[in-house]
């Protein structure tokens, strides 16, 4: 039997996960997930691709607002709420090609981050009104929309898979490093990738493209450093599709609604190949 296991939500892109017992699917990606973004001085996205050091950044869920704490305490933390309503200037950030409608959460909240990350930064948020659209090359509908993710709401691991590379690893790693919204239990290893159709706890979804893998896998998220080259070295030797190592599935959901770990899945479609394994 598949049954959800693990649930994450990553509020600001490229800081810390949250793992959560229940959560909210919208069309977007899980409520709260990737909403936010540090941006550069000319309104690009940052990411632990060019400084692991994010990683030190931890967030949290209290009652009505979004917390965030750095590993080194000294450092202090921000508060702000998750509902952001403000009246800050609409402004355009930059996520890999995409030009996105965003607000700046609090002037005195980037300076907060600017001065532990050395250089200025912004933090900004994406409204209900901000559309981006998911690459039509792999969307379901035209209306398919994302948030600040990489390029698609969801992401999908199987325990069985961690599993299976763990096993191929010296140091075994934590399913942290690959930033899932859903873990599973049960089935083989990389089954997931071949799904094109599934449904938790009756709430259909739709797996429209492995998950090309980077160089934040090899991040050390306790330390906010590059510890190597696993897990990307092991996984190059079997899970590599052209020039892209894979590992877990993308996914766009049908419809809203709530889910909580424990519930039961359900493949109704794959795809007539099989997960790149060796």
């Amino acid at each position: 039997m598949l049954q959800l296991s693990e649930i994450w939500i990553y509020p600001v892109k490229s800081l810390g996960g949250i793992a959560l017992s229940h959560a909210k699917v919208t069309l977007r990606g899980l409520e709260y997930d990737r909403r936010w973004m540090l941006v550069d001085e000319k309104g690009t996205f940052i990411t632990q691709r060019e400084y692991p050091e994010l990683a030190l950044f931890q967030p949290s869920i209290e009652n009505d607002s979004l917390v965030i704490c750095h590993r080194d305490s000294a450092k202090g933390s921000v508060r702000f709420s998750l509902s952001q309503k403000n009246n800050s200037p609409k402004m355009e950030v930059t996520v890999w090609e995409d030009i996105v409608a965003a607000q700046e959460v609090d002037s005195d909240i980037s300076a907060w981050f600017s001065q532990i990350l050395g250089f200025t930064v912004r933090l900004v948020f994406m409204s209900e009104e901000s559309h981006r659209k998911v690459d039509a090359n792999y969307a379901v509908s035209s209306e398919d929309i994302t948030s600040f993710s990489d390029g698609f709401p969801f992401l999908i691991i199987g325990q069985a898979s961690l599993d299976d590379l763990n096993a191929r690893l010296e140091n075994p790693i934590s399913i942290q490093r690959f930033r899932p919204n859903f873990v599973f239990t049960g089935g083989s290893a990389y089954e997931e990738e071949n799904w094109t159709e599934f449904t938790i706890d009756n709430h259909t979804f739709y797996g429209v493209k492995p998950s090309g893998r980077c160089v934040i896998t090899t991040v050390d998220f306790e330390k906010g450093i590059f510890s190597g080259k696993e897990p990307l070295f092991t996984l190059s030797k079997y899970k590599k599709v052209g020039k892209k190592v894979i590992f877990g599935q993308n996914v766009i959901a049908k419809q809203e609604g709530y889910l909580s770990i424990g519930v039961s899945i359900d493949v109704q479609k794959r795809t007539q190949s099989k997960p790149v394994v060796g």
